[in-house]
């Protein structure tokens, strides 16, 4: 039908109409027949001589009335009568192929698992809701809106709001005996912008920095997008091998060694304290920063856990990220990174290029809310609670052969499993059966580990708990059988 057809015709409705009375008159007289694949919206469009989003809204609605149907990346097609069982179900897809593309790839390995939907889920170290005391911290968001009424009317300074940081500088000096100035102190929205801004203002394509093997999955990705020479270190529950990592400095002269060394994500290890000291010392010898990377300090389950690098720094290599999300209030995404003059001059513009200064509502909610005295007996609870899951989890997998260290802090278990399970197809199937971990390949900088997962005991209940692992288990014995 040619544009003068549809230009006379345009007075007795839409020209979505009548391109949907064309497809569809095409389909009913056979010239496109049964699972016959339709036109591109592109050509259908220039053939009728209309703008192509009114072909795709045709398309659509066609697809709605049962007359075509749209197969992942292949376009619309003609509807069969029968239903075609092979077909896999599919989440939201493009109904046609968009020209735009981006020339670059990239990737969060971890929010990939992440965005499954699933009833049992031990791939999120995060605290179960019902754990936090939320109708105390819904009243205290009322309060804060009380003291200050004009909160949602200005902004933050980039370095956050000087009030939090005093606040925060005197809470460093009084619980870890560390000195440090307001200036010093940086609010970044959750530790994984603080890694971020520092990959980004710290080193450049083609620099060596040394990495826990394994680690925090995001840190990997973070640092892979800069394109760096990552160098793994291996951690072990009596920490590192400072022979190693003396011989890597000297020769591979790294700019950073990014490092989690208190509970830390994946393992649940922590360095001992003589290493601590004599690490700072190496970093001050061949000038490497050390990125101490610090979420789980309060979340201990017997002693608490040695003074942080920070504390024993003259020089100004370690840089200090203290995250608070975990267990104050995940929703407010609330971090501090800690660094002296010297290297905060150049974060500090990354951060404004970046946000332009994390929210001055939420920095205002947890400054008000953390220093509460409810605050501390919630965190009291919380560990005792927590511990409770991770022994219950222990206890559940106590049956099989697989191993792990008990952790002494922290929210979660590194798991190794037999070699004869491949976890890669594990996860898929147990992503199939609503539950979910994370494998230790992507822990890993070098992309292996793939006998190993991690298991997160904190965020589903006690009950979800029990039936995730007699899934998990359940399903690697049938592919151990297989």
């Amino acid at each position: 039908m040619k544009l003068s057809m549809m230009d006379e015709k345009a007075g007795k409705g839409s020209l979505q109409q009548l391109v949907y009375d064309t497809i569809a008159k095409g389909i009913a007289t056979g010239e496109w027949k049964e699972s016959d694949k339709l036109p591109s919206v592109r050509v259908m469009a220039e053939r009728l001589k209309v703008h192509r989003l009114t072909v795709l809204k045709a398309y659509q609605q066609l697809l709605e009335d049962g007359i075509v149907e749209v197969k992942y990346k292949s376009g619309y097609f003609v509807a069969s009568k029968a239903e075609d069982v092979s077909a896999e179900p599919l989440a939201f897809s493009p109904p046609w192929e968009y020209q735009a593309r981006s020339l670059y790839v990239n990737r969060s390995r971890l929010s990939d698992i992440h965005r499954h939907q699933v009833d049992y889920q031990m791939s999120e170290a995060l605290i179960d809701p019902a754990l936090l005391p939320n109708a105390f911290l819904s009243n205290h968001v009322k309060q804060v809106f009380d003291m200050y009424p004009k909160v949602l009317s200005t902004y933050s300074s980039v370095s956050g709001d000087l009030e939090l940081r005093e606040e925060m500088a005197r809470y460093f000096m009084e619980k870890q005996g560390i000195a440090v100035h307001p200036e010093e102190l940086l609010i970044t929205t959750g530790s994984q912008q603080a890694i971020d801004l520092i990959s980004r203002s710290l080193v450049k394509s083609g620099d060596a920095v040394l990495i826990e093997r394994p680690t925090y999955s995001p840190a990997i990705d973070v640092f892979v997008q800069q394109n760096v020479n990552l160098l793994p270190i291996e951690i072990t529950p009596q920490g590192y091998d400072l022979e190693h990592i003396e011989y890597m400095m000297r020769t591979e002269k790294p700019k950073l060694f990014y490092m989690n060394p208190t509970f830390q994500n994946p393992t649940g290890y922590t360095v001992p304290v003589t290493q601590r000291k004599a690490l700072v010392e190496l970093a001050e010898r061949y000038e490497c920063i050390l990125v101490e990377d610090e979420v789980y300090h309060d979340i201990y389950f017997g002693d608490p856990p040695p003074l942080p690098f920070f504390y024993y720094d003259t020089e100004g290599y370690v840089i200090h990220i203290r995250s608070f999300s975990k267990y104050v209030a995940p929703g407010l995404r609330i971090s501090v990174l800690a660094a002296r003059p010297e290297l905060m001059k150049v974060i500090v513009p990354v951060k404004a290029l970046s946000d332009n200064g994390t929210p001055l509502l939420t920095q205002k909610i947890f400054q008000h809310y953390f220093f509460s005295s409810r605050l501390q007996e919630h965190v009291a609870k919380l560990r005792i609670a927590l511990e409770l899951r991770k022994a219950r989890m222990e206890n559940l997998l106590a049956a099989t052969d697989w191993g792990w260290s008990s952790p002494g802090g922290g929210l979660n278990l590194w798991v190794r499993l037999p070699e004869t399970i491949n976890v890669d197809a594990l996860l898929q199937q147990c992503l199939a059966e609503s539950v979910a971990f994370v494998p230790g390949r992507i822990c890993d900088p070098l992309d292996r580990m793939e006998s190993w997962i991690r298991l997160s005991y904190s965020y589903i209940s006690e009950v979800q708990l029990d039936e995730g692992i007699r899934r998990l288990v359940e399903i690697s014995g049938r592919m151990k059988l297989n």
